[in-house]
This record gives structure tokens, sequence and C-alpha cells, in this order.
């Protein structure tokens, strides 16, 4: 089937800044549809080598569907104040003690299993004006919870300063301003609290510099033609010379 069902994000600009070097290695840390990989693939020769994550399922919200809780388990089993702590948290949401009041009254009716049984629980307090900006916070809310993104990000932001060799550079593209301000953080300081570490001297001792100071975005052509990008930007870091 020549179709495909996804469109990569600021594709070109994430490979142009990754000054790819044909002989080196590079990590897709979210693989989905496998395009900014074949992209990369395209620029190595027999040398390079380039490792991919799948991304998670779309009923249970599992990026490793193998084990551990799913988001059903969440809002089966999750108190009202803990349904209304991550909705708050990672969604963003206001008034989330009545989405937790919908899900608790539908749950205690039978379990929610599906997420057309989700939807229906909160459809009460679904605005009309704009239901979908809704659902999307939501249903991010108990993808965070579940995989415990902002924990992987960090750990992974973190680690990438020990596989990253000097003048090796960093490309995240982060979809909601939780992940883009761990992200802008990193890059500013090297770490994810943005603590800024100076020597006996007072001079900074950033283990790694932004490459560009404000985030990539994409351009309105793209947006127009994948929807999705609407809400990604895109840092580059680069480790410092030891």
């Amino acid at each position: 089937m020549s179709e495909t069902y996804h469109i990569p994000v600021l594709l070109e600009e994430a490979v142009e800044q990754l000054s790819i070097r044909p002989d080196g290695v590079y990590v897709d840390l979210t693989f989905g549809g496998g395009g900014h990989s074949r992209r990369i693939l395209s620029e190595l020769s027999s040398r390079g080598r380039l490792f991919s994550f799948r991304s998670d399922a779309a009923l249970d919200m599992r990026m490793n569907n193998r084990g551990g809780r799913t988001a059903a388990d969440i809002v089966n089993s999750y108190t009202n104040d803990a349904l209304c702590e991550i909705f708050s948290q990672w969604g963003e949401l206001d008034t989330t003690w009545k989405i937790a009041n919908c899900i608790l009254r539908a749950r205690d009716k039978q379990p929610i299993r599906t997420t057309g049984e989700l939807i229906a629980a909160v459809e009460p307090v679904t605005p009309a004006k704009d239901p979908t900006k809704f659902l999307t916070k939501l249903f991010q809310a108990l993808r965070i919870e579940v995989n415990g993104e902002m924990e992987a990000l960090k750990m992974a932001l973190e680690q990438s300063l020990k596989l990253l060799s000097p003048g090796g550079r960093l490309v995240v593209i982060s979809y909601h301003s939780l992940e883009d301000r761990i992200v802008k953080n990193f890059m500013r300081s090297g770490n994810c609290d943005g603590r800024i570490e100076k020597d006996f001297y007072g001079r900074q001792t950033t283990p790694v510099e932004a490459v560009v100071r404000k985030p990539i975005i994409p351009t309105d052509e793209e947006t127009a033609r994948n929807p999705r990008a609407r809400s990604a930007r895109m840092r580059v870091g680069e480790k410092r010379e030891s």
C-alpha cells in the first residue's frame, strides 16, 4: 500500500539540525511511522547505525504493551483526588473535579474499558464549542500518566549527555508545553530543572549549548498539510567540547 498513515513533523528541519555524518550513529526515540528514521537512513553510509522504538498503542496507551498499568486501570482504580491531579498537572484542564466525578459515576455502573466508553463518561462536561481540544488534553493526561512520560523524557535527556560525543547534536520535538519547558531548561543548562552551574570563577559550566535560541516551529504550509504539526516545537542542543 503506497499511502501512509503518518506524516513526519518538521522532517527536513530536524535532519538539517542533526548535521548528519554518513558514518554517524543516530537514535530516533519516537519511531512512530518511521518517517524521520527513513530520512536519516537515506543520509547514512554502510557504516552508519539507527536505533528506533515503537510508539504507544491506541487502546491502552502503553508504549510497552507487555506489562504495566493501562489507561483503563487508571480510570477504574484511581481515587477522585488522584484523577483530578493528573488531569490538572498533565492535561492542564480546568474543573477537573467535574471530570473525575463523571468517571466515578460511570465506573460505578460498569468498568470503563474502551476509548468510546471514556468519551461517553465525560460527555456531560465536554465543551460543545471545542470538544476535540478537551478530549485531546484528557487523553494526553492519561497517556503521560500511563507511560511516566515526563520522567522518561528527563531520563532520556540526561542520558543523552553520556552518549553524545563532543559536538554531537540533540534534536527534540515536543508537542505540548510541559515537554517543551523541560527541553528548554535542558538545552539552556544541561539539566531538566534549568539550574545554571558555575565554576569557582563564576563562569557557566553547562555541558550543552543551545544551537537555536528559539524553538523551530512548522511553517503555515506544513500545518495546513499536516494539522498534527500545529503544536510541535523543535529545540536543538550540541554537547560542548570537554
